[in-house]
């Protein structure tokens, strides 16, 4: 059997789906399939179909389909249609669709393309066991085939019973969009189960049916499925359907170059969430998982990757998941917002606080954080007490007693004197006296954070202490001199 497809690469207004089994919380690896699909539906001006595959009901994870839809919600990788009028849509859900696949199937076994099997579990695991003991593949021996008479009367006495794909014979060939010609030899595939006992189909059976019903133009889907894409055509044969154009994506590793999987770990697109990584940068990062813009350039928004984004730029090798990256493009996206969103953002991460106090914040937070969640920590002394940092070394490294209390009554003097109207000045000022003690002074201003931050390091200590204001920075400062006074140490 040699199949060929109508749809051109590149064409416009590509229908494309994302396809989700709802066995679990939506992943990294999957993400990246979703983000493949929306860019090549945005980039083509075409549309993007959710669909839940909940036809394996013993792997269904009870609220995963809500998990996932709120992941692609927050992630803004929105959907254009669905099985009910108006927006926003709810996902299309197979296992409300089973009178469709069950119609199919038996159009299947009506022509010959598929047929009755009453094979008992103990009868398959014997015939497996068997094979392997010979070296053979483990693949359904087809006793059912010639006998589907008896068959037929097995069924009708109550036995039960599952509908076997017949693989034709021949060869599956097909024109992948990110690999090249890939063929597979039919006598080498095994007679898939399409209709299972309990009356729900199996995946090869139900996706070909809803994407040609759906009208799906590609279908962008992990690498795992090239094996399984020769039934997959072989259905559409039968049917008498034109299949899609198929894009097998590379499969996505950790660190530790294995792959990447929510068995061994993988977060949640709902957890990156929740550690305050922002949705632009978790799709950048995902976009950069084997796709290429062709340029330097490595940040970019939902907007920009769309009008750049090509699935023949897509590169078939596996690509590696690092969390570093995720945190660089993170931070860059963290600067370029401006400071009004920043500050909404921010509000779960600085309780009790108002959007004045954010705004005021941001000037001294949007340089140093990473993550949304780094907010509370670097602010904490500044939206509260501050007390010092367990084993903090007090004065600091490099500053003797004597220049730290100078430094911290030089200080005291100047805010007592309204110096925090001009920090500039007053930095300057305390820089000259260091520079003449021979103290540099990004060692003599750690004084200054222990006393006002509780630590060594932080949000820019001069501009910390204009948003305590004086009456809170002396309070600080004075009571650091009474430690250093007293040859304390934390």
């Amino acid at each position: 059997m040699s199949v060929s497809s109508p749809h051109a690469p590149g064409g416009p207004g590509w229908r494309v789906r994302f396809a989700p089994s709802p066995t679990g919380a939506l992943h990294i690896g999957s993400l990246r399939t979703a983000l493949f699909n929306w860019l090549a539906a945005r980039s083509s001006g075409g549309s993007f179909v959710l669909r839940i595959e909940d036809t394996d009901q013993g792997r269904h994870v009870p609220g995963s389909e809500a998990q996932i839809v709120e992941s692609l919600r927050w992630l803004g990788l929105d959907w254009d249609e669905g099985p009910e009028a108006g927006g926003p849509y709810e996902p299309y859900v197979q296992s409300l669709r089973t009178d469709i696949y069950k119609e199919h199937g038996e159009r299947l076994a009506a022509t010959g393309a598929a047929y009755w099997c009453t094979c008992t579990p103990q009868r398959l695991a014997e015939m497996r066991e068997a094979q392997r003991r010979v070296g053979q593949p483990t693949r359904y021996d087809r006793r059912c085939l010639g006998r589907q008479a008896e068959v037929a009367q097995e069924r009708a006495a109550g036995m039960p019973a599952v509908l076997r794909q017949r693989m034709p014979e021949g060869v599956s060939r097909w024109d992948d969009l990110i690999r090249g010609e890939v063929s597979f030899d039919n006598a080498d595939i095994d007679d898939s189960v399409l209709l299972k006992g309990d009356g729900f189909p199996t995946y090869h059976l139900a996706h070909v049916v809803d994407d040609h019903l759906m009208e799906i133009t590609h279908v962008i889907r992990a690498e795992e499925w090239i094996p399984s894409t020769p039934k997959h055509l072989a259905l559409y044969a039968a049917f008498g359907w034109a299949p899609p154009r198929f894009a097998h994506v590379p499969v996505v590793l950790g660190e530790d170059h294995l792959k990447l999987s929510k068995r061994r770990g993988a977060r949640s697109v709902l957890e990156y969430r929740d550690m305050g990584y922002l949705p632009v940068a978790l799709a950048n990062a995902m976009a950069l998982l084997g796709w290429s813009s062709g340029t330097e350039d490595e940040v970019f928004t939902l907007e920009e990757l769309a009008e750049r984004f090509s699935i023949e730029r897509v590169n078939p090798a596996p690509a590696v998941f690092d969390a570093a990256r995720l945190d660089a493009l993170q931070g860059l996206h963290v600067r370029r917002l401006p400071a009004e969103a920043l500050a909404r953002l921010l509000e779960p991460w600085l309780p009790g606080t108002s959007g004045e106090q954010r705004l005021t914040l941001v000037p001294l937070l949007q340089e140093r954080i990473v993550r949304l969640s780094d907010a509370t920590d670097l602010a904490a002394p500044l939206l509260g007490d501050a007390p010092w940092e367990e084993g903090v070394q007090f004065p600091p490294k490099k500053v003797d007693e004597a220049t730290a209390a100078a430094l911290l009554d030089a200080c005291i003097d100047e805010v007592s004197r309204g110096a925090l109207a001009d920090v500039v000045g007053l930095r300057e000022r305390l820089t000259a006296m260091l520079d003449a003690r021979g103290v540099k002074a990004r060692d003599g201003f750690r004084v200054l954070y222990i006393a006002i931050l509780g630590r060594p390091a932080g949000v820019p200590v001069f501009d910390a202490m204009a948003f305590l204001g004086p009456e809170a920075t002396l309070s600080r400062l004075r009571a650091a001199r009474a430690r250093s006074a007293g040859g304390d140490s934390a």
